[in-house]
C-alpha cells in the first residue's frame, strides 16, 4: 500500500541522509516494534490516553480521508528497562473502532501488536518517517504522555517518528511511533 502524495509533507519515504545507522534501522525496521524493543529489555506499555478526536487534514491524508474524520485514538508510551523509549499514536476512523479495528478499544496495557501481526487479511503500507515539528499532533502526544510525569519534553526537531498505515477489509488503522531522544543509545545495541 502505497501513501498519497498528499501526505508527504512533512512525512518522507526515505530516511534522511544524515540519519545514523540505527535510526535508519529502526525507522524502517519491518514487524512488530514491540518485538523489537523486547530485545533491548523489559518492556513496560502505559496508555496514555484513549479518546474520540477529529482528524487535522495531515492526519486525514494519511488514512486517504476528509479532513474532520472522527477517529479513535489511542497514545501510549513504551519504556525499556525503566527508560521511557517510545510514544505512539495510532488512530482509525470511529465506525471502524466498532467494526473492522474493534479490538483497538479492549487492548488496555496489550500492545497492538497483538492484534495486527497475527491475521493474515491485514496488510501494511511502507513507512512515511520525519522529524517533528511543534504543530503536529504526534508531538501533543508527546507533551501529553511527558507532562504527568514532570519529565521535560524534548525539543520538537530532536524526536524522530515514523508511521505505517495497517488496512483491513478496506478500513485503516495509521500507527506513528515516535522515538525519544534517550533512545538511540540503547538501540543502537541492535545495529
Amino acid at each position: 500500500m502505497k501513501f498519497p502524495s498528499s501526505t508527504k509533507k512533512p512525512w518522507h519515504e526515505q530516511v534522511h541522509p544524515s540519519a545514523t545507522p540505527a535510526q535508519k534501522y529502526w525507522l524502517h525496521r519491518p514487524g512488530a516494534l514491540t518485538a523489537g524493543l523486547r530485545r533491548l529489555g523489559k518492556v513496560h506499555l502505559e496508555v496514555v490516553s484513549e479518546y474520540a478526536c477529529r482528524l487535522n487534514p495531515q492526519e486525514a491524508a494519511l488514512i486517504q480521508k476528509p479532513p474532520g474524520t472522527l477517529a479513535w485514538i489511542r497514545e501510549v508510551s513504551m519504556a525499556v528497562d525503566g527508560i521511557r523509549c517510545v510514544i505512539a499514536r495510532s488512530f482509525t476512523p470511529l465506525p471502524a473502532s466498532h467494526s473492522v479495528w474493534q479490538g483497538i478499544r479492549r487492548l488496555r496495557s496489550r500492545p497492538l501488536a497483538d492484534m495486527l501481526y497475527n491475521d493474515a487479511q491485514i496488510q501494511r503500507s511502507a513507512f512515511l518517517s520525519c522529524r517533528l515539528n511543534r504543530g503536529m499532533s504526534f508531538f501533543r502526544t508527546i507533551e501529553r504522555a511527558l507532562d504527568p510525569s514532570g519529565e521535560p519534553v524534548p525539543q520538537a526537531q530532536q524526536i524522530l517518528s515514523r508511521c505505517s498505515v495497517f488496512w483491513r477489509h478496506g478500513q485503516p488503522l495509521l500507527v506513528a511511533e515516535s522515538f525519544m531522544p534517550a533512545f538511540w543509545a540503547r538501540g543502537a545495541t541492535l545495529v
